[in-house]
């Protein structure tokens, strides 16, 4: 029976893994891209060091753009397949053919950024930071991680250079620097350089190289450059704009590539003001509703123009970077149209995908008019303190009660099991859940933004591991109360099977339970906090806590008096149910993320249930539903089969 039960949730764990399919896949597509794009970026900017005018001016160096350009061509066999994938294919083989010639150092580093310029946009590569970069903060760490090297003004002259071979790299040389962009020096200081003394610094976080990376991409300019260039984006900032409109567009600008574009002056210039000043580029930009309708837009414009890639990308950004910060404000003030707005966006995103360009203006329009709605609940004023009370109430109700049927089914389970000892770590489960909630309360209000995709996948991944554990405990619970030998069970064999490993497992499941929960809660109450009725607020979230505690005594009580097979019987049903709605909820949760494809269909949408109008969240759940009713059905039938055994002996 135990090889039975397994087998069924091999088979739930094997179907999630065919709908998670695409995430691995941009995952190791992201990897090999990261690594293809550092090869040909480092191709485009060294290559001038090996050839002069048709000479080869240095062996060694020409020797190793050859390896890197064949390197380069195996390294584009083996991205995962992409629309782009051929043209990035046949641009390598150009660039490969241009080094074998000897060809120009303008034509090599041109065919390297097309090549790179295509990888960006078909694979999922950072190309901006995810907040602003803290200048003062990345000189410090070059003072202290990269000036021994590359010494204190970024010449390469540092005290270690002359025992190194290859040399270091002088940031301060010009020629070389007008090729580089912010975002090879991001690549190079994340993963170093293999073959150098160049070590990856990814121990460091994600804004620390960045703003590493910034500050050495400031080195080759000096200050009246930058004057100039201050000057240039304050009385002509339309023009300038429209060449830097944002963070990306800054971080994988080259000198020699803007040039062609404006004049190669202007383009030195701004470059080394907007380097020292990033925020500039992003001042004045569009947020929250305002950018969803830009991004809507832009997606629709790139929709018509056949690029349904980038499409979808757009259309991403205008929920998880537009509408999803607000999203709580929204629910905290009109839920009904909160949910409305997510489901437009699905119906938007399931058009881009598989429907007609005429089927995505009309779920477009249908945005627009949702989206004027929501202008006009966010422009009649702060809630008012009631509004703020039962907004506190429901939301802390809903995402409480989930939790709390998990945790309590476990602190029932244990002490019907007589294992008081294994309490500990279910208790240390959700109390360090709540601690983590409260750090991250902190966090949300006085330290960084959660960014909605953040957001989405803690949860969509929170509630599949819960979904997926709920399922194993569900069949192995059904399994034993079918056998009707709990007492036996318990009685011989519980002692030693509750081992160090189990009782972790434990802590886990109910930390991840509580959590997913407070995580979201968090954030719909830093939403109505941001109204100001506190004290509504307040009495709110202690007239929900004051309910949970009944709950869980009642639930606890109930329990308690209960039969032992009769208690384990509709458990193993309770668990099971849980682990369908989360199941649903979590696969709803990565396709707002953009981690799984959305398909609209005509279902009702139970959010407590966990069912929403997609084919992908209904298949999920139907498939973990299936192996629940079919383990059930198993272990029916072994338990039958026994009883007839053992009448016949």
């Amino acid at each position: 029976m135990l090889k039975k039960t397994s087998a069924l949730l091999a088979f739930a764990l094997i179907t999630w893994s065919l709908l998670l399919g695409s995430v691995a896949a941009q995952q190791t597509g992201s990897i090999d891209a990261k690594q293809l794009w550092q090869l040909l970026d480092y191709i485009a900017v060294d290559y001038g060091g090996a050839v002069v005018k048709g000479q080869i001016v240095s062996g060694a160096e020409y020797s190793e753009m050859l390896d890197f350009t064949e390197n380069a061509g195996r390294q584009v066999v083996a991205l995962p397949e992409s629309a782009a994938k051929s043209d990035i294919a046949k641009i390598v083989n150009s660039l490969r053919a241009a080094v074998v010639q000897k060809a120009d150092a303008s034509e090599v580093a041109e065919l390297a950024h097309q090549a790179n310029a295509l990888l960006v946009a078909a694979y999922p590569i950072p190309r901006a930071p995810k907040v602003i970069p803290d200048l003062a903060r990345g000189k410090a760490l070059y003072a202290a991680q990269c000036a021994s090297c590359h010494g204190l003004t970024g010449a390469g002259n540092g005290e270690l250079a002359a025992a190194l071979e290859p040399k270091p790299i002088a940031f301060t040389d010009v020629e070389r620097a007008r090729e580089r962009s912010v975002m090879a020096l991001y690549q190079v200081i994340s993963q170093g350089v293999e073959g150098t003394s160049m070590a990856s610094y990814s121990s460091l976080s994600e804004s620390d190289r960045w703003a590493l990376a910034f500050f050495a991409g400031t080195m080759s300019h000096d200050e009246s450059t930058r004057q100039r260039g201050e000057m240039l984006w304050r009385e002509d900032g339309e023009s300038a704009r429209r060449h830097f409109p944002d963070l990306a567009s800054l971080t994988t600008a080259t000198e020699s590539a803007k040039a062609k574009s404006m004049n190669p002056g202007e383009a030195r210039n701004l470059i080394a003001y907007l380097r020292t000043q990033p925020n500039a580029v992003e001042a004045g930009k569009p947020t929250g509703l305002d950018l969803s309708r830009v991004r809507l837009q832009e997606s629709l414009a790139a929709l018509r123009s056949g690029d349904r890639a980038n499409a979808t990308r757009l259309a991403l950004s205008s929920y998880l970077d537009g509408f999803e910060p607000i999203e709580p404000m929204v629910g905290a003030r009109d839920s009904s149209l909160l949910v409305a707005v997510e489901t437009g966006m699905l119906a938007y995103r399931s058009a881009l995908s598989k429907g007609t360009v005429e089927q995505a203006e009309v779920a477009a329009g249908d945005l627009e008019r949702l989206f004027e709605r929501v202008d006009t609940v966010m422009g009649d004023g702060a809630t008012d303190p009631m509004t703020t009370f039962i907004g506190a109430l429901t939301i802390l109700l809903r995402e409480g009660v989930e939790a709390l049927l998990i945790v309590i089914g476990i602190v029932a389970f244990l002490k019907k099991a007589d294992r008081k000892d294994a309490l500990r770590h279910v208790h240390a489960g959700w109390f360090s859940a709540l601690a983590a909630g409260a750090l991250t309360w902190v966090a949300a209000t006085y330290l960084v933004d959660i960014t909605g995709a953040t957001r989405e996948i803690t949860e969509g991944i929170g509630a599949v591991v819960a979904a997926l554990t709920l399922l194993s405990v569900g069949l192995w619970m059904h399994q034993k109360s079918a056998a009707g030998r709990w007492q036996e069970y318990l009685e011989s064999k519980l002692t030693a099977a509750m081992t160090r490993r189990s009782a972790w497992a434990l802590f886990a499941l109910s930390f991840v339970a509580v959590y997913r929960e407070v995580f979201e809660t968090v954030l719909f109450y830093s939403a109505l906090a941001a109204d100001g009725n506190t004290s509504a607020l307040g009495a709110g979230f202690v007239t929900a806590v004051l309910l949970l505690i009944g709950i869980a005594w009642a639930l606890l009580r109930t329990s308690a008096r209960m039969p032992i097979g009769k208690f384990f019987s509709l458990t193993s049903i309770l668990v099971a149910f849980l682990a369908v709605v989360l199941i649903g909820k979590g696969a709803s949760a990565l396709q707002e993320a953009g981690w799984i494809s959305v398909t609209t269909i005509a279902i009702p949408r139970l959010e407590w249930a966990g069912l929403y109008p997609t084919l992908e969240t209904a298949l999920s759940q139907a498939v973990v539903a299936l192996v629940a009713l079919s383990g059930f059905r198993l272990n029916w039938l072994a338990a039958r089969n026994r009883k007839t055994s053992l009448k016949g002996q």
